[in-house]
C-alpha cells in the first residue's frame, strides 16, 4: 500500500498536471478504467468541446467540460457498493437482448451507474458486488491484487483428502495453463456426493468448475461466500443490501487503495 507521503505527492501532481481522462471517467461511474478507455477511442468523449480518441490525455474536471455522448458528467466523492446474492439461472450482466433475468432485474433502475465486479456463471449463485466507483472495480477484478474468492461446491463422487491436498499444493493442469486452489477442505460427504469449500484468487471463467471436472469430480452446485472482506452471510437469494463504511474501507484496503 503506498506510504502516505506518496498519496500526497500523487494529489499534488495529479492538481499540477490534471487527471488522466480515463481515470476521470471511471470515477464519474462509467466502469472501469479499461471500460473508459474504449468509450474514448470509440469516440464517445468531448473536452471542452473537442472530440477526444486518444489516450493519454489530462483534464482539469474542476474547470473543464467533459461530456459522454453528448452529455456533461459530474464528478462525485459519494460513491454506492452493493453485495449482492444472485439466484442460479440470472445472468451476471445489467441487460439481456433475448429477455433473461439479469442484475438489473433485481437492482432495479435505483442506482443509475452501477454495474458489477465480476461474474458468476448462469447455473451458479452467491456474493457478487456491484458499484458505481470505477477505480474500486478496476482494483478488485484485476489480477495484481488476487483478491480471493471463497466457494462452497458440491461435486458428483467421494472426494479424497489427498486430492483437495493435491489442487492446493501441485495444482492441475488445464487447457490454459496450470492452476492452483489457495485452500480446499471437506465440508462433508457420502458415496455419491461431496461439500468442499475452495478458496482462488483467479478470477478466470468458471475456473472452480473446470478444476474440479478436471480432478475428476464435476460440480453440480457452486456457491460464492466471500469476495476479499466481504463476506455474503445471512443475505437472501435474489436480495441486495449497501455495504457498511467499514466494508468499503476495508475493501479499498485489501485492493491497494
Amino acid at each position: 500500500m503506498p506510504h502516505h507521503y506518496s498519496r500526497a505527492q500523487k494529489a499534488h501532481q495529479e492538481s499540477q498536471e490534471g487527471i488522466r481522462l480515463q481515470k476521470v471517467l471511471a470515477q464519474a461511474g462509467f466502469g472501469s478504467r479499461r471500460k473508459c478507455e474504449v468509450m474514448i477511442t470509440d469516440g464517445r468523449v468531448e473536452v471542452d468541446g473537442v472530440l477526444v480518441t486518444e489516450l493519454g490525455v489530462r483534464v482539469d474536471p474542476q474547470h473543464q467540460e467533459i461530456r459522454v455522448d453528448g452529455s456533461r458528467i459530474h464528478i462525485s466523492d459519494k460513491h454506492i457498493t452493493l453485495a449482492l446474492n444472485k439466484p442460479r439461472k440470472v445472468l451476471s450482466t445489467m441487460d439481456d437482448p433475448k429477455g433473461r433475468w439479469t442484475l438489473r432485474d433485481i437492482v432495479g433502475d435505483k442506482y443509475e451507474r452501477i454495474f458489477h465486479m465480476g461474474r458468476l456463471d448462469y447455473d451458479s449463485e452467491g456474493l457478487i458486488l456491484m458499484t458505481d466507483d470505477g477505480e474500486l472495480a478496476q482494483h478488485t477484478m484485476h489480477p495484481r491484487y488476487e483478491v480471493e474468492k471463497t466457494y462452497i461446491a458440491t461435486l458428483e463422487g467421494h472426494i479424497g483428502g489427498n486430492v483437495c491436498r493435491r489442487l492446493v499444493r501441485t495444482g492441475i493442469q488445464l487447457d490454459d495453463g496450470w492452476i492452483k486452489l489457495d485452500h480446499c477442505s471437506i465440508v462433508t460427504q457420502n458415496r455419491e456426493r461431496s461439500v468442499v469449500k475452495a478458496v482462488i484468487h483467479s478470477g478466470k471463467n468458471r475456473i472452480v468448475r473446470r478444476i474440479f471436472g478436471a480432478a475428476g469430480f464435476p460440480v453440480t452446485q457452486l456457491l460464492r461466500t466471500q469476495i476479499g472482506p466481504i463476506r455474503l452471510g445471512d443475505l437472501k437469494s435474489g436480495a441486495y443490501r449497501v455495504l457498511s463504511a467499514a466494508e468499503v474501507n476495508a475493501l479499498h484496503k485489501a485492493v491497494g487503495l
